[in-house]
């Protein structure tokens, strides 16, 4: 079986699985990247996000955590919802959290790949990943031709937009490589321009420490920093607005992933009924879902500071 067939079927049984693009970039150290992230971790742009630091050899090249790795293949999977909570004085959530978490969807549908590609060709080494590991994901879906990473620093793809998780199989297996497409941000500033913490502090490059999304999940502070009272245009769980004011976007399509649908009453909520959230109804409206993360006591904590003056 030539490499071009076994690309060609990887990329069918991807498909199947309902990933929405599927792209293939030869296993390499990536050392332009690995330089841009000792400047990204010396400015403290990862704020109190310290697992950063950790594996940064296994982060830059995919030989440490593959033996013998040749192939990297990127996936993307569409989590757009263009269904809005019907408060809009509600306190806001990140649409890609409305429904289940995609850990646990993504990396079951990765495992029935990886075992499509064992029972095929034989046994491989094969590691699946799901925004859990050190890997640059975003990285080698660029490399893979999948996009360009955006001024904000999110994955774009020409025909349907940012909305989407990415995941990768590194392999050792010889596969046929995808061509990296160019950069169509142009002259386009929109995300720079509406993000209210000045996060994206120089185009392509974003100071973790005043994203809303971090501030909102990755803290773990009591309390959140007094200097962004008033900048959070109402989230409380992630940020979406990059990526809504963000023109590409125009292109994004609905997912068909009924996991990713929220919970029914999730959209309905009132800012009182979010305000006066208690325990129970948090874990009944995100059983199994990303908003885990921050538990109940950091949601709380969210919705509270939002509505300091």
């Amino acid at each position: 079986m030539d490499i071009s067939y076994k690309t060609k079927l990887i990329k069918q049984k991807a498909f199947e699985l309902g990933f929405s693009h599927v792209g293939i970039s030869k296993s390499m150290f990536l050392e332009k990247e690995a330089k841009r992230l000792e400047v990204w971790l010396s400015n403290n742009f990862h704020g109190k996000m310290q697992y950063m630091e950790n594996y940064f050899d296994k982060r830059t090249d995919p030989g440490k955590l593959v033996d013998g790795a040749k192939s990297v293949i990127s996936l993307l999977f569409n989590y757009h919802n263009p269904l809005k909570q019907q408060d809009e004085d509600a306190p806001k959530i990140s649409q890609y959290a409305y429904g289940k978490d995609y850990h646990f969807v993504l990396k079951k549908k990765l495992l029935e790949l990886q075992n499509f590609i064992t029972t095929n060709f034989g046994e491989i080494n094969c590691r699946g990943f799901v925004d859990s590991a050190p890997v640059m994901d975003k990285v080698w879906a660029e490399k893979s031709g999948l996009g360009w990473i955006g001024k904000h620093s999110n994955l774009i793809n020409k025909e349907k937009g940012s909305y989407f998780f990415i995941a990768e199989l590194i392999v050792d297996l010889e596969l046929s490589s995808d061509i990296p497409i160019k950069d169509y941000c142009g002259t386009c500033t929109k995300c720079i321009d509406a993000c209210p913490t000045n996060a994206i502090v120089k185009p392509y490059v974003v100071d973790g420490s005043k994203c809303i999304s971090y501030l909102t999940i990755e803290l773990k502070d009591e309390l959140l920093p007094k200097e962004f009272e008033g900048k959070m245009d109402n989230w409380m769980f992630g940020c979406d607005i990059c990526q809504e004011v963000c023109p590409w976007n125009r292109f994004s399509t609905p997912h068909n992933e009924p996991m990713f649908e929220p919970h029914p009453d999730l959209l309905k909520l009132t800012k009182n009924e979010w305000e006066d959230l208690t325990e129970d109804v948090f874990q009944n409206l995100f059983k199994k879902a990303a908003v885990k993360r921050t538990k109940y006591k950091g949601l709380k904590r969210n919705i509270t500071f939002l509505n300091q003056k």
